[in-house]
């Protein structure tokens, strides 16, 4: 019995200092919380963010928020951590950061800051029109919901030259459909996704072409009156346009010339705008 004993308390001996030993080690290689003042923090986030390492900016303003979540310096840290996550390229953290900063606080001085950060990580995210374009849709509407909320700011202003180049974009995409939709001849859905154009993207770099297609397809489907409409408005509207002449030579072959039919959806679509 005595030995038996005896090589029972070996075995837990051995065992609680194996347990010891693994704690140990876990302790050593967990990070240690370490709480420090919140100027402290905060200014340490500030010189790696003008250092330009901006992760570790973002991470030590989230830092101050944790630590010290009802001081005056977390609200100027949430948003110091969007814009150090927009610097990082971090889109989508950014746009987590900036939304919930307009969340906590939507009366403050930099609200409109926040909004434009917001629009800003969407924009820069737009890709090629043969990709999907859901961000560019999330960009415009951003975009526009800055520009309605804060017309007379800064950020409003350059957020309307950018509106207008998110709406080329998508009018860009619409029209590459179109003509895919063209060339298989699949003549109805290229007319369908030319009038979006036409009746969305009006004051695109896009329309003249697009009215040309319109007149090309129509042409196609014998439906002569409707792309006498679209040269009759293409040739208003852009009379030097090389799509002009080329619609007109287009009719010409066909001893045809152009004619506004004040019934059409195109006349009606551009009237409604002009």
């Amino acid at each position: 019995m005595p030995f038996k004993l005896s090589g029972y308390l070996k075995q837990l001996t051995l065992a609680v200092v194996a347990t010891l030993a693994l704690a140990a080690c876990s302790s050593d290689e967990a990070p240690q919380y370490v709480e420090r003042p919140v100027q402290d923090l905060y200014n340490q986030a500030l010189a790696d963010l003008n250092n330009e390492d901006y992760i570790l900016a973002a991470q030590g303003f989230d830092e101050v928020e944790r630590q010290h979540p009802y001081s005056v310096w977390s609200t100027k840290a949430q948003l110091m951590s969007a814009f150090a996550y927009y610097q990082s390229n971090e889109y989508d953290q950014a746009i987590l950061a900036a939304e919930r900063f307009i969340e906590l606080h939507p009366g403050n001085k930099d609200i409109a800051y926040a909004y434009y950060l917001v629009a800003i990580s969407y924009y820069e995210q737009i890709t090629g029109v043969e990709r999907d374009q859901k961000v560019t849709r999330q960009a415009l509407i951003a975009l526009q919901n800055l520009v309605r909320r804060f017309p007379n700011t800064e950020y409003a202003r350059d957020a309307r030259l950018k509106i207008d180049l998110t709406r080329d974009h998508l009018a860009g995409k619409e029209m590459a459909i179109g003509r895919y939709y063209q060339t298989q001849q699949f003549l109805i859905g290229a007319i369908n996704r030319y009038r979006l154009v036409v009746e969305q993207y009006q004051t695109t770099t896009h329309v003249p072409e697009a009215l040309h297609r319109l007149t090309e397809s129509y042409l196609a489907l014998g439906i002569t009156q409707e792309a006498q409409t679209a040269a009759a408005v293409l040739g208003y509207n852009f009379p030097g346009s090389e799509w002009y002449q080329d619609s007109y030579a287009l009719l010409d072959a066909n001893y045809l010339r152009p004619e506004a039919d004040e019934d059409s959806w195109i006349v009606k679509a551009w009237k409604s705008v002009f």
